[in-house]
């Protein structure tokens, strides 16, 4: 359970990483996150998605495709500078622990 609390925060990081670079939706994320070893349950991601367009990280909208309604999410200006806060401190904490 500790664990998974400490990489859920990392989930959040990758999420606002590629939420800044372009729109995303759920299930693309879910196969991102699982080509870097995260397994995670739509039950699980989209309530973090969820979360984080509360917090103001991220923007959504919805888009017709192939006939479905899907949400699309973007990093917002406050997830953005958010990311870059992350950047520096996982570059402090990327220095100090892999030394």
């Amino acid at each position: 359970m500790l664990e998974r609390k400490l990489f859920l925060s990392f989930v959040r990081i990758h999420i606002l990483y590629h939420a800044s670079k372009g729109e995303i939706y759920g299930a693309w994320m879910m196969k991102e996150l699982e080509r870097h070893g995260y397994s995670l349950s739509p039950g699980t991601l989209y309530p973090i998605l969820h979360e984080m367009e509360r917090d103001g990280l991220l923007h959504s909208r919805k888009i017709v495709v192939s006939g479905k309604v899907r949400r699309v999410y973007r990093a917002t200006e406050d997830g953005s500078k958010m990311l870059e806060i992350a950047k520096n401190k996982i570059k402090e904490l990327f220095s100090e622990v892999l030394e």
